[in-house]
């Protein structure tokens, strides 16, 4: 591996994303109500557990996203763990401009937050801290309700989708 000491002069942000999309992440879609009670949708990739004890996850979203205000406001928020078929929902949600709920089966959630169905795993959350990262904001919520099932994730990786294959046990 070639080590190279980067400066803000010499620092590439193509690079740099590159450089990320070598690790592998889970795709969600993050949902929650605007202040209208309408339902909100985004497809976030930047989803991690943080604490087992409270049961702690954050994810984050770019500060210029159309949806930070409904998200800043939010008192819950459900993260949905897509499953491998759910490419087509994954890119719809990513997409700003259209109607993510149109012909959508959803469920209410904990605040009557639109739970989506099918996926591979889903968490309910309620805010518990906003933090500044840079360009972007990192949500933190205490997962008050989750459940998964057997169907296997979709997985992004060197800016495409991808699944999992478990490896061979010697």
């Amino acid at each position: 591996m070639r080590k190279s000491i980067m400066t803000k002069e010499n620092f590439k942000k193509k690079g740099f994303r590159d450089t990320l999309s070598q690790f592998a992440t889970g795709v969600t879609i993050i949902t929650t109500l605007d202040s209208d009670g309408g339902p909100v949708g985004i497809t976030v990739s930047s989803f991690n557990s943080v604490s087992m004890d409270p049961p702690l996850v954050l994810w984050s979203l770019a500060k210029d996203s159309y949806s930070v205000p409904c998200f800043q406001n939010a008192e819950y928020f459900n993260i949905h763990i897509l499953s491998i078929d759910q490419e087509d929902m994954s890119n719809r949600f990513a997409r700003p401009g259209v109607d993510k709920f149109a012909n959508i089966d959803i469920y209410p959630g904990l605040g009557d937050t639109p739970v989506l169905k099918d996926c591979a795993a889903l968490l309910q959350c309620r805010t518990q801290h906003q933090y500044d990262g840079g360009d972007h904001i990192i949500f933190v919520g205490e997962v008050l309700s989750h459940n998964h099932s057997a169907k296997k994730p979709l997985v992004f990786h060197q800016g495409q989708y991808a699944s999992t294959l478990p490896m061979a046990v010697c």
